[in-house]
């Protein structure tokens, strides 16, 4: 007799029947097993600067081992990968590369760390996990580049072989998530909080989209709580809205925008506030916020200047939060 399984690995916790797959298309009930169907099946490998991801207080200047699989848990209606995050696994192309294999290619590249990203390492969990374990063996680090729309006990597991999570805050309220990413925004929330808890080195990133986020008490309310639950020193990217997917009504976000969101931020306590998709004169540097001395320049994806000495402000001696060797 054949039966329903249920997915516990995020917070949708589909009811899976025999043949079927739940929300993220790639995890299908087999005989009543609940089986991925895209472990090992990656469908983009690239070679990316570390701050693509972005990731500005993580090995700044490095290579990055970058790969995804198809498939997603949430559904953003603004998702700039959404011809994978939102195909099936048959629509892909894909080749077999097995977690030694990236291993292998990160050392050969001499990547001194490997990201799960574009679409989301939560749908393609176990090939994650797995590479992640490996990588760590070999003295490779792992970074989640994620919504973190995750159950806890998965979460955790995962992150005891993550070195650096960039976490999605979409907004800060589940209408704005039910409406424009199927989900909710509470395990988001959780999860950031315990990565921070676990050690896990931790940068927040919220797309600004004009007329749905981007008015002045949505910043503050965002900036406020990644003050005060996650900590003055976690780095927070405002990164520009390009039209895109079902979401191309919309203008792109103005810069005057996104400085005001970074003003804000700051006000708020944040240390280091930064600025994406978009070219800004101070929005792309790192500074002291003991004596403001500039301590990394930044052109886009490229590092012009590191002034850090032992991941301290030369200057004024003062540490600054990030993994810097």
């Amino acid at each position: 007799m054949s039966q329903k399984v249920q997915c516990e690995l995020c917070p949708r916790e589909c009811i899976i029947a025999p043949g079927q797959s739940g929300d993220c298309r790639v995890r299908i009930n087999i005989d009543g097993v609940l089986r991925t169907v895209v472990y090992g099946y990656p469908c983009s490998i690239n070679m990316d600067p570390v701050e693509k991801k972005p990731l500005f207080h993580f090995l700044p200047g490095t290579p990055i081992l970058s790969l995804a699989t198809i498939g997603c848990n949430l559904h953003c209606l603004n998702c700039q990968n959404w011809e994978i995050s939102q195909a099936n696994p048959e629509e892909s192309t894909a080749s077999l590369v097995s977690p030694e294999q990236l291993v292998a290619y990160a050392r050969q590249y001499k990547s001194p760390s490997i990201a799960y990203t574009y679409t989301d390492p939560i749908a393609y969990y176990e090939y994650a996990y797995d590479t992640s374990r490996l990588a760590r063996q070999a003295g490779v680090r792992n970074v989640l580049v994620t919504a973190a729309y995750c159950n806890p006990k998965p979460w955790k597991h995962l992150l005891e072989v993550a070195d650096a999570a960039r976490v999605d805050l979409k907004g800060m309220s589940d209408d704005f998530y039910r409406k424009f990413c199927s989900g909710t925004v509470g395990p988001v929330q959780q999860c950031l909080i315990d990565a921070v808890a676990m050690g896990v080195h931790v940068e927040v990133i919220n797309l600004i989209i004009p007329t749905l986020n981007d008015k002045p008490d949505d910043i503050r309310r965002l900036a406020r709580w990644v003050r005060t639950n996650l900590g003055s020193d976690i780095p927070l990217h405002f990164s520009r809205f390009f039209p895109q997917y079902k979401m191309q009504h919309l203008p792109p976000t103005p810069l005057d925008t996104l400085d005001l969101a970074r003003q804000i931020a700051m006000e708020e306590g944040l240390y280091y506030v930064y600025i994406g998709n978009i070219r800004s004169r101070q929005g792309e540097n790192t500074y002291c916020p003991g004596c403001h001395k500039m301590l990394i320049e930044r052109q886009e994806y490229v590092v012009m200047t590191n002034n850090l000495k032992d991941g301290c402000c030369p200057d004024c001696g003062k540490k600054i939060y990030g993994v810097w060797k």
